[in-house]
């Protein structure tokens, strides 16, 4: 689990890189580089407010290497009060 100020989503990774998706950590936030197709699906997942989940790692790999999962969590007004 990797917490961070910011995260950048990009959609300019290209099909034929052979990565499904790739992540980094930039200064003190995440860099996700993902499809156009991808980066339609998380819109629409943010715009309903649903969970999204991007599998990181090359295409052809038994396992994947890395999961961001955006989660959507009940509101913690007590969460940095001061």
């Amino acid at each position: 689990v990797t917490g961070a100020s910011f995260f950048v989503f990009s959609g300019a990774l290209k099909s034929s890189s052979g990565y499904l998706a790739k992540s980094s950590i930039v200064e003190d936030g995440v860099m996700v580089q993902i499809t156009a197709e991808n980066m339609d699906s998380l819109r629409q997942a943010l715009r309903e407010m649903k969970d999204f989940t991007i599998t990181c790692g090359k295409v052809d790999a038994e396992d994947p290497q890395e999961l961001v999962h955006i989660q959507w969590v009940d509101d913690d007004k007590n969460f940095s009060k001061g």
